[in-house]
């Protein structure tokens, strides 16, 4: 190694003697090293990162072992809970913050190593939060509902999925639809938050993945959004995905993100979003709350019934039942959780996890062994989708607040360094 890098390793891996205040810039570069040096064991732990290139250098030039991060990680914890922060509650949750990091990334640590946690202690100490439990008399009871929409016979999933199948959108449609999808939802987006100038995003067609959809955010308000084409999409997705990974989803999050605390507040740590953190829960949970967001009531269908059927040559006269069944299902969603923590915890096999799917989540056979391995590449990180939206949606909407307060809070939330347990 050469010396300026040893010297930069050794700054960052020793503590700081002597200080009588905290060098919070140091400090968040010590940590940057770290979460870059776990991305070297683990490709998925970083997200996205737009820092300075030198500390990803100084990573790899040290390539630190898993049980080296730890230690190092336990050091740092250990002199950010002895800093005072008065009554500063924006520097109190900045330290909450790093913290709630590291004990993610301890976590990651373990799991790499193969030493597992219960479901929910896991999604506790990397999400900072854990699903609600539900049995199957739950679902039942939302399956009932769909099968009277759709009495016949067979199966009740082969039955929605024949149904559903006149609603997918055409291969060579999908960049029309898609991008009149992210116009509107850009749109809608822009009428309240103020994004940074020059952002901008583009989409590209992908296959072979364990999503449907994925944000990589490149820094500097630019984002490439990916589609995963294995299984057909139907014309709800555009929106869905639209906002989602979008506007006012993960492209206005990371942005403002960047915006607000990295280049204003000069919170580097935040120039690194670590994929295993609390940091996702927010991240996953607005994504899918500002789909309902951007178009309140019937708005969404409305516009995809005038604006997105027509492109995608699809008859809209079924699309009044398309949407009740497809808001019932939405309501199967949690039933994911349960089939990845069943999965996880043992006590199912993946087998029996994905006809688990198929029954109570009314996922089509093929498509619920890509759920299965979705559980497996990213385990727990399944209950950042639903149960964060369920948790996003309560702190918004907390009150009764009208349309333009649910505006202000959900911008004021993708601005912030707020945590899960600040939404509760």
């Amino acid at each position: 190694m050469n010396r300026p890098l040893l010297t930069l390793c050794c700054a960052l891996l020793l503590s700081a003697c002597g200080s009588t205040a905290p060098d919070m810039d140091e400090l968040a570069r010590e940590y940057l090293f770290l979460e870059l040096s776990m991305g070297l064991h683990d490709s998925g732990h970083v997200d996205a990162y737009f820092g300075p290139e030198e500390l990803r250098s100084a990573a790899k030039e040290s390539a630190l072992s898993l049980d080296q991060i730890l230690a190092a990680s336990a050091d740092l914890a250990s002199r950010l809970k002895a800093i005072d922060t008065g009554d500063d509650d924006m520097f109190a949750m900045r330290i909450a913050g790093l913290l709630a990091r590291l004990q993610a990334l301890d976590t990651r640590i373990a799991i790499n190593k193969g030493d597992f946690l219960t479901f929910d202690d896991e999604s506790l100490a990397l999400f900072g939060s854990k699903a609600p439990d539900n049995d199957a008399a739950h679902f039942e009871a939302i399956l009932q509902e769909i099968d009277a929409l759709l009495p016949g016979e067979g199966p009740l999933s082969t039955r929605v999925e024949t149904f559903n199948n006149q609603f997918v959108i055409p291969l060579d449609e999908l960049p029309t639809v898609f991008e009149a999808a992210m116009a509107e939802c850009r749109k809608r987006t822009l009428e309240h938050i103020d994004l940074p100038g020059g952002e901008s995003f583009t989409i590209e067609y992908v296959n072979d993945k364990p999503w449907s959809g994925y944000n990589w955010y490149q820094g500097d308000a630019v984002s490439l959004i990916q589609v995963n084409t294995d299984f057909p999409i139907y014309i709800s997705r555009a929106v869905d995905l639209g906002c989602h990974e979008g506007y006012p989803g993960h492209h206005t999050f990371n942005a403002l993100l960047e915006k607000h605390l990295v280049n204003d507040a000069g919170w580097l740590e935040y120039s690194l979003y670590p994929l295993f953190s609390p940091q996702s829960l927010i991240a996953e949970g607005s994504g899918n709350y500002g789909i309902e967001l951007a178009f309140p009531g019937e708005e969404r269908v409305e516009f995809e019934k005038t604006v997105l059927f027509p492109l995608a040559g699809l008859d809209a006269a079924n699309a009044d039942l398309y949407y009740e069944i497809s808001g019932l299902i939405s309501q199967l969603n949690f039933a994911g959780n349960e089939a990845a923590r069943d999965y996880l915890n043992g006590d199912i096999t993946r087998d029996e996890a994905a006809e688990w799917l198929q029954t109570y989540g009314m996922t089509p056979a093929e498509k619920s062994l890509q759920r299965a391995r979705f559980f497996e590449t990213y385990r727990s990180y399944v209950i950042n989708y639903n149960h964060g939206k369920a948790l996003v949606a309560d702190y918004v909407e907390r009150g009764g607040a009208d349309t333009d307060e649910r505006w202000a809070r959900f911008e004021a939330l993708l601005s912030s360094p707020m945590l899960p347990a600040d939404l509760q």
